[in-house]
């Protein structure tokens, strides 16, 4: 797989539901669920590049999974197609992304949670 197929199956998987929980409430309340959608999307995305990261330099005590997995599977990930540096770069420019969606709730506190959601994923360790 190329760098977008890698997009685009991932998407379709941890994207989804991210998507979904992010766009829900606003699709109900009848209010225009782009902005979210486009933060979602993103958020999902970093997610999935910082699973892969983990997947080669996290602990597999703090992780709680097996790790080395795809590079033993001699799996497509972001790792596999960008160097860890560059895997780590583009979820550094995908939370940016993600964040810059969220600039239509520039005074809102839960746009503040979700920006701070947004950094917390590419740091994670779990």
């Amino acid at each position: 797989l190329d760098l977008v197929a890698v997009k685009r199956l991932q998407g379709a998987k941890t994207g989804a539901l991210i998507v979904f929980s992010a766009t829900a409430g606003a699709i109900m309340a009848g209010e225009d669920a782009g902005p979210l959608t486009e933060y979602a999307r993103n958020l999902g995305l970093a997610f999935q590049i910082q699973d892969d990261i983990l997947d080669v330099t996290g602990d597999e005590a703090e992780t709680g999974k097996r790790l080395h997995k795809d590079g033993d599977a001699n799996k497509a990930t972001f790792v596999s197609l960008l160097g860890l540096e560059g895997a780590r770069d583009k979820a550094s420019a995908i939370v940016s992304k993600a964040e810059a969606a969220l600039n239509v709730y520039p005074a809102s506190e839960a746009a503040g949670n979700l920006r701070q959601l947004a950094r917390f994923v590419i740091h994670r360790q779990t």
